[in-house]
C-alpha cells in the first residue's frame, strides 16, 4: 500500500485503488468501518467526496474509494475523454466497466487497508452515491463482508432508467443491444431487491427533492417499499433544494461543502451512528 502509517487524513492506494481515509478516535482495530463510493457527477473523486460528505460525527474508520475511470484514474484526456466514453457507449464502456471493476477490486483493497492501516474488523457499513450506489448495493448483495448498514445517496438503482435520464438531460439517444441490456439487467436493484432483502441490512435512501423522478426518486421509493415488504428496515429522506450532485463543477478536487451536501452528511451520519456498534 502506498500510504503513510499515520492518523487521518491518510491518502494512497490500496491494491491499486486510490483512497483517502480518516482514522477513528476510538480503538482502531475495534472501531467500525464506513466505506464510501462517489458519483459520476460532482463530487467525482474520492477526495472531493470526502469534502462533500465527511461524516465527521461518526467515530469509525471512514474510507473513500476512487472509482475506476474517475479521479486519478480518468482515461487519457481527462474529463473530456470520460464524457466521450459516455456518448460513445455509456453502458458497455462506462457504467458497466466502472461498477464491475469497483466490485471486483474491493475485497483486495479492503484486505490491503486492514493490513496496511489497521482498519478495523468490526462492523462495516457502505455508502454509495449515484453510480457509487450500484457498487455499494452490489457489495452488500454479495454478502461479503456482511454489512451492518447501507446508505444510498442520489442512487442510480436501475441502469436502464439512468440511461434514459441522461438521454433527456443531454439530448442524446442510446441504441440498446442484447449485450447492453444484459448489463442493465445485472445493474437493476429493483428486480434484484430480493437479494438485498435476504441480507437484512438496514438501508437509508437519500434523494434530492429536485432530482429526476423517473431515473432516481421513483426507483428509490420502490426499493424502500420492497425492502420494507420483506421486513428490512428501510427509510427514504428527501433533501429540499437538492438536485443530483453533491458538489459544484468540476468536482474533481475538494470544495467547500454545499448546503445540500451538509444536510445529506447530517442525515447519513445519524443513520450510521444508529446502526453501527461504536466502541
Amino acid at each position: 500500500m502506498n500510504a503513510p502509517r499515520e492518523l487521518g487524513p491518510i491518502s494512497g492506494e490500496a491494491a491499486g485503488v486510490p483512497f483517502i481515509a480518516f482514522a477513528p478516535e476510538a480503538d482502531h482495530e475495534a472501531a467500525a468501518t464506513v466505506v464510501v463510493w462517489h458519483l459520476h457527477d460532482p463530487p467525482r473523486s474520492e477526495t472531493a467526496m470526502a469534502a462533500a460528505l465527511p461524516l465527521g460525527d461518526v467515530d469509525a474508520w471512514r474510507v473513500y474509494l476512487g472509482l475506476p475511470l474517475s479521479g486519478t484514474r480518468l482515461p487519457p484526456g481527462g474529463l473530456d475523454a470520460f464524457f466521450a466514453l459516455g456518448y460513445e457507449e455509456a453502458v458497455l464502456k462506462l457504467y458497466g466497466p466502472t461498477v464491475r471493476q469497483a466490485v471486483h477490486e474491493f475485497p483486495t483493497a479492503l484486505m490491503d487497508l486492514r493490513r496496511g492501516l489497521g482498519v478495523g474488523r468490526s462492523a462495516i457499513a457502505f455508502v454509495g452515491a449515484s453510480i457509487g450506489a450500484l457498487v455499494a448495493a452490489s457489495v452488500v448483495a454479495s454478502g461479503e463482508p456482511a454489512a451492518a448498514a447501507l446508505a444510498l445517496v442520489s442512487p442510480a438503482l436501475r441502469l436502464e432508467r439512468v440511461v434514459a435520464m441522461n438521454e433527456r438531460r443531454f439530448g442524446v439517444g442510446y441504441a440498446w443491444t442484447d449485450e447492453s441490456r444484459a448489463v442493465a439487467a445485472e445493474l437493476d436493484f429493483i428486480t434484484r431487491e430480493p437479494e438485498l432483502a435476504e441480507r437484512k441490512v438496514p438501508t437509508l435512501l437519500v434523494v434530492g427533492a429536485d432530482d429526476d423522478e423517473d431515473g432516481i426518486t421513483n426507483p428509490a421509493e420502490q426499493l424502500r417499499d420492497g425492502l420494507n415488504d420483506h421486513g428490512v428496515d428501510a427509510s427514504l429522506v428527501r433533501i429540499p433544494g437538492m438536485g443530483h450532485a453533491l458538489a459544484v463543477e468540476p468536482g474533481l478536487e475538494p470544495a467547500p461543502q454545499t448546503a445540500a451536501a451538509a444536510a445529506v452528511d447530517k442525515t447519513v451520519a445519524r443513520w450510521l451512528k444508529t446502526h453501527l456498534r461504536e466502541p
